[in-house]
């Protein structure tokens, strides 16, 4: 992408000429030169389109909401977007579940799973599972923060060889990542 500077040309340059190219402003005053956009009249949209579409209109609700939360407030101070586009991003992007620590647990009570999870504005809750080989459930919970993306569990019941940890991470609109670890 080339990148032009104080160019009096197109400086505050904005609408577009006949059908070939649209020029319009950024909230940073960059003036953007773009192909216009071409839509059949008659287009028919696919299943996945529809679904895109309609996950779409749930997003701008929930960024209609959110946008006075102070979290989006902040985090749209440090980017050059508004808070209804930081809620917006971050009603389609998921939290990660990025490692699982269980170096200090062996199955007994009170040992410490630890996991490294991010998002980009906020993982809003974090909960274990521990089952045995069969499925069943020993013991579940929330993690709790111990600092920037780490989140700490402590175990409650002895779990035998073959236990399973399952994490599910959450964020603000409530996106879900489910991690499993045999």
């Amino acid at each position: 992408m080339a990148k032009v500077r104080n160019n009096i040309f197109v400086r505050g340059l904005s609408g577009s000429v006949g059908d070939q190219f649209v020029m319009k402003q950024d909230r940073n005053g960059r003036t953007i030169i773009s192909n216009s956009p071409t839509f059949k009249e008659n287009r028919e949209f696919t299943e996945a389109q529809l679904g895109q579409q309609e996950k779409f209109r749930e997003a701008v609700e929930y960024a209609k909401e959110a946008q006075t939360q102070q979290i989006y407030i902040n985090k749209s101070a440090e980017a050059a977007r508004t808070p209804y586009n930081v809620a917006m991003a971050d009603f389609f992007h998921a939290p990660e579940i990025l490692e699982l620590d269980v170096a200090a647990w062996n199955g007994a009570v009170g040992q410490v799973i630890r996991m490294k999870v991010m998002d980009d504005v906020k993982v809003a809750q974090v909960n274990v599972v521990i089952t045995d080989g069969t499925g069943a459930v020993l013991e579940q919970g929330a993690a709790v923060q111990s600092d920037n993306r780490w989140w700490n569990y402590t175990t409650t019941a002895t779990a035998q060889d073959g236990a399973r940890v399952i994490v599910t991470a959450r964020d603000l609109p409530g996106n879900i990542s489910v991690f499993n670890w045999d």
